[in-house]
């Protein structure tokens, strides 16, 4: 029996949750799209298109493992580029962080940004490629480690997602785009 076999149940959650959180992304987006922030379309780049990219990367990886394969080197090579691009995608995100910083007229991010936007992205993807070099020597703890990088990807886009909505609210935004002082 193949070791994904018995993770059919964890990957079909994880998949469905993120699929479901993605979804969800796309209404509360469209219900603020009449209002506008002072940072505009560049703190969307750097603080709310990766929370759907985390939530699509648990949904592909979850997608890709629960497929029924002949072999598991196909699975390896498949966890291989997609540990890849989210380790490039989180350094991209990280540049945006530090940019948007430097803007006198941006949110400035504080420690807590920078280890939920930044740094737990980033070693969750660095986990999900290292997965993926392991996943064909140790299948059994490569899952581990996958599960564990997946829920912490579902955590992370959660925490985020609510994160800024909750500082959206709080600016109290009218719809004309006037802060409500």
């Amino acid at each position: 029996m193949s070791p994904l076999a018995s993770w059919t149940n964890f990957y079909v959650i994880v998949g469905s949750s993120a699929g479901a959180l993605t979804g969800l992304m796309f209404v509360v987006v469209t219900l603020i799209a009449d209002r506008r922030t002072h940072g505009g379309g560049s703190d969307v780049t750097a603080y709310g298109t990766p929370n759907v990219f985390h939530f699509c990367a648990a949904l592909l990886v979850s997608a890709m493992l629960a497929a029924p394969w002949e072999s598991l080197h196909v699975a390896g090579v498949l966890l291989i580029i997609a540990g890849v691009v989210g380790v490039a995608y989180a350094a991209i995100i990280l540049r945006r962080m530090v940019r948007r910083a430097r803007l006198a007229d941006s949110y400035t991010p504080v420690l807590e940004d920078w280890l939920w936007f930044g740094l737990f992205p980033f070693a969750a993807y660095i986990a999900l490629a290292v997965a993926a070099l392991i996943f064909l020597a140790d299948p059994t703890f490569a899952l581990f480690i996958v599960g564990g990088a997946l829920l912490l990807l579902l955590i992370i886009g959660i925490h985020n997602a609510w994160d800024s909505i909750t500082y959206i609210a709080t600016e109290r935004i009218t719809p004309d785009g006037k802060a409500d002082e």
